[in-house]
């Protein structure tokens, strides 16, 4: 875990300077949200972000440097559920809540991709639908 600890400001940067970035989840000193603790494990790490669009988010995730240390988590990390991450839209200038972060994994984990939240690959209009 030492590499990937050490690189973690430097991947936070990286999304920070990105196309895109809004806002990233910090710990109390301002660091990697990696250090929150939301979960009863404290095995299980957080990472919460804002993007302007999921091209953005999907450019940073995949093609960046972020992406070669994506592909090396299993060095790292135990194999996540069906489910490790979710995504919404919320209007802009809106901060996220991580336990509703949490609440949406869940529903997405239980009931698979809706409005309340997908994966990167399931994505959702983001127009509330008319009636």
């Amino acid at each position: 875990m030492a590499e990937f600890t050490t690189m973690l400001e430097v991947v936070n940067r990286m999304a920070e300077l990105s196309a895109g970035f809004v806002w990233r989840l910090k710990d109390d000193n301002g660091g990697s949200s990696s250090y929150v603790e939301v979960f009863e494990d404290p095995l299980q790490l957080v990472n919460m972000s804002v993007w302007t669009g999921p091209d953005e988010f999907k450019h940073f995730v995949y093609k960046s440097g972020h992406g070669a240390y994506l592909r090396r988590r299993t060095e790292w990390f135990e194999r996540p559920p069906d489910a490790f991450a979710v995504c919404w839209w919320i209007p802009a200038g809106t901060v996220p809540d991580v336990h509703d972060a949490v609440r949406r994994l869940d529903c997405l984990r239980a009931n698979g991709p809706s409005d309340e939240g997908f994966g990167l690959h399931d994505l959702r209009d983001p127009r509330p639908a008319q009636d």
